[in-house]
């Protein structure tokens, strides 16, 4: 069993052969009953721990797992119930993630499973799963030839602002059309909401960027497809996912969404979709409305009204189709998403580039 990662910086094609040598491409590389590992990642998830376990617990007596809690550092009772829920059921324990971010803690947890472990599953505390989840990867995974398979989000809320976030990202109007949030068909994707790996191409692939805090898993997804590894997207197995339930909230998780996904496009020169393209041109043109309108008059804030406008009628609608009133707080949702994700994108894009610019000019002035 290999436990040591490849160096990222190997060659794409050297790393390309040696994921494919190791992916489970015959009848003969994945023993009948494949060990798995369940990896989820926590800091201050007690409000939804508990649930998120036990939904993760699968129902198969025959299944062989371990489930591994990787906590980085709580300062509320999520450690505390883990232990206690570990207790109840052996294969439950909790480790340490010192790094406290996501990528580290999957790394991590992929290197402490057990030596037969075959399958690495990520799952979220903030979210629930559907019935026979477990069981359900580890037979796509087996079936589809992937060396990952990624699950669609279906979000749900529980106060009014938390419906209309929800609303938000499972409308166009929030995801502009991501597949694993709007994906209603299994298939074969580019990228998707990470769900489940065989363990050893995670590890030959160099596992997640841990320098990223952000993105990781859309980062990880190119250098599996550069590597010519197989992502399926299995439409059966959405997971219910828990948005934030603040605007502030929002506003830092979808700024640092857009940061890690202009540091990817930057790291792979990987161009941006129309659909990312989208919330920059609408920051862009807020940004020109509002800055002419103040000195030139109030027509200039018209593209802006507009674009408010356009959300807000959405929001309207997702209400409307819903039938639920908290519908109408897709619109702001959608707004505070489009203008932190563009926000942060381009602080991120700046600032790589002021930082390469930078050791640019060190290096030439350390040559005269």
């Amino acid at each position: 069993m290999l436990i040591s990662i490849v160096p990222r910086g190997a060659p794409v094609k050297a790393r390309a052969a040696l994921v494919l040598a190791m992916s489970f491409n015959s009848d003969h590389a994945m023993t009948p009953e494949p060990s798995v590992t369940i990896i989820v990642p926590t800091l201050n998830e007690e409000k939804c721990i508990r649930s998120a376990i036990t939904s993760l617990v699968p129902e198969d007596g025959n299944l062989d797992y371990e489930m591994i809690v990787l906590d980085g550092g709580s300062t509320d009772h999520t450690a505390l119930i883990v232990e206690e829920m570990s207790k109840l059921n052996s294969r439950i324990r909790l480790e340490m993630n010192p790094a406290r971010y996501q990528s580290a803690a999957v790394n991590r947890g992929a290197r402490l499973a057990k030596p037969e472990s075959e399958i690495i599953i990520r799952a979220d505390a903030h979210a629930e799963y559907p019935p026979g989840f477990v069981a359900g990867l580890v037979r796509e995974l087996r079936e589809r030839n992937a060396a990952s398979v990624v699950v669609p989000m279906r979000t749900h809320g529980k106060s009014f602002l938390q419906r209309g976030i929800a609303a938000a990202q499972n409308s166009r109007l929030g995801n502009g059309g991501a597949l694993h949030r709007t994906g209603n068909c299994s298939r074969y994707v580019e990228h998707g909401h990470h769900a489940a790996f065989v363990r050893r191409t995670f590890l030959a692939i160099g596992g997640y960027d841990e320098s990223f805090t952000h993105n990781e898993d859309a980062e990880l997804d190119l250098r599996l497809s550069k590597s010519g590894a197989k992502i399926w997207l299995c439409a059966e197995l959405a997971i219910s996912y828990f948005p934030r339930s603040s605007l502030s909230a929002l506003a830092r998780q979808y700024f640092n969404h857009g940061a890690g996904r202009a540091r990817t496009m930057l790291k792979h020169r990987h161009p941006p979709k129309v659909r990312q393209l989208l919330p920059l041109a609408a920051l862009g043109m807020n940004v020109l409305s509002l800055a002419s309108g103040l000195g030139l008059g109030w027509l200039f804030f018209l593209p802006s009204l507009a674009y408010a406008g356009a959300c807000l009628s959405g929001g309207l609608y997702l209400a409307m189709s819903r039938r639920d009133p908290a519908g109408c707080a897709a619109g702001p949702a959608a707004i505070i998403m489009h203008q932190s994700w563009a926000t942060g994108f381009i602080y991120r894009a700046l600032r790589v580039s002021i930082s390469r610019s930078f050791r640019i000019l060190v290096s030439n002035e350390a040559l005269r």
